[in-house]
């Protein structure tokens, strides 16, 4: 009983904020719904505690060392928190009771949600990215972690099917963070790639201190939306390892967020001047499409996780190693494969049988 009013007050502030999310949980099975909504309400707290001491202003400026100081102590408080939760005494509040009884029923190791506590720290912090590579690790951190967790409500435990549900954290972010360039810029912080700013003649700092959009700009963005596709692409093998009844509202996930990307280059790159929203009708076209495809292509070569979530996926599964990812052998080569090696065995038999029969016609 307890427990399912800590679940309800989850849903209510979910409600509040994150109606999105919750409209998605909707295509999951009861079964994982519910713990998913636990397992968010804590992250949307997590989110919001931290965020909150810095005013959602500029966390790297000179004269915000206090919201840097106090989003520290924020994130200490949390740490604290998670810590309580794993030792089997979480504080008073009904999401940190909910995920204690989620991490417990599903064995959720607890360098994911301290993974997710740590992105949150990187965002106080103000810290930069220079390469594709750190803006991985950072996506690996603020949403690799909720799509490792997620698989693990979902009964996912293999490597392979936990690289692909931390590709689609990792690339629901990146589309995230083209969309929200100039939202971030007006705050302050800095996603894209610092590289890749100066390698399209754009100086970061003196662009993040005025933000307009350019070609130059446009070009960085799109690149990172193909990033952002590559992932997507990948995720088809990690579907097909889910079960039946979650396809659908993972598959939602993965058409809304890449629809956004969509959204950003039909309005021609332009992501400073106005924030990429997707109507109504492809966000239904995109749940209709999430219905439908409940049985992707299966003939799929695993791969590695990227290098930024490989620890994400060794926290559950154990150092990896090669033959996590040899891919399987294609059905209908295994069928005749399988069929080639009863029929040489059969021979086998033959040929023995024959051979004992000669041999007692000699004596």
């Amino acid at each position: 009983m307890d427990e399912a009013r800590d679940l309800a007050a989850c849903k209510q502030l979910l409600a509040n904020g994150s109606r999105t999310f919750l409209a998605a949980s909707k295509l999951l099975p009861a079964a994982v719904r519910d713990p998913a909504c636990a397992l968010y309400a804590f992250c949307r707290l997590a989110d919001d505690e931290v965020d909150g001491q810095t005013g959602g202003g500029t966390p790297h400026a000179a004269d915000d060392a206090a919201a840097r100081i106090a989003a520290s102590q924020a994130v200490g408080r949390l740490r604290k928190r998670l810590d309580s939760i794993y030792a089997g005494r979480p504080g008073p509040e009904a999401a940190d009771r909910a995920l204690a009884a989620v991490v417990r029923r599903f064995d959720i190791p607890a360098v994911l949600p301290h993974a997710l506590i740590e992105g949150f720290e990187w965002d106080a912090a103000g810290r930069r990215y220079e390469t594709l590579h750190e803006v991985q690790a950072y996506a690996a951190r603020v949403a690799g972690t909720v799509g490792a967790m997620m698989a693990l409500l979902m009964g996912v435990r293999s490597a392979a099917g936990l690289a692909r549900a931390c590709d689609l954290g990792v690339a629901m972010q990146l589309s995230n963070i083209a969309r929200d360039v100039g939202e971030d810029a007006r705050l302050g912080r800095l996603y894209l790639p610092r590289q890749w700013l100066r390698e399209a003649g754009l100086c970061p700092d003196r662009w993040l201190a005025e933000p307009r959009h350019s070609p130059a700009l446009g070009a960085v963005v799109q690149r990172l939306l193909r990033e952002a596709d590559a992932l997507y692409t990948r995720v088809d093998a990690g579907v097909a390892a889910l079960p039946l009844g979650c396809r659908p509202g993972i598959n939602a996930a993965r058409f809304l967020y890449a629809q956004i990307g969509l959204e950003v280059e039909r309005q021609g790159l332009n992501a400073v001047d106005r924030r990429a929203v997707v109507s109504r009708r492809r966000k239904a076209t995109s749940l209709l499409r999430a219905m439908l495809t409940l049985m992707p292509d299966d003939s799929w070569r695993p791969q590695p996780p990227l290098p930024a979530t490989r620890y994400l996926v060794e926290a559950v599964t154990g150092p990896l190693h090669d033959g996590h990812f040899v891919p399987p052998a294609p059905k209908r080569l295994a069928a005749v494969v399988a069929l080639f090696d009863r029929l040489e065995r059969r021979d086998r038999g033959w040929n023995m049988a024959e051979g004992n029969a000669m041999a007692g016609g000699a004596e």
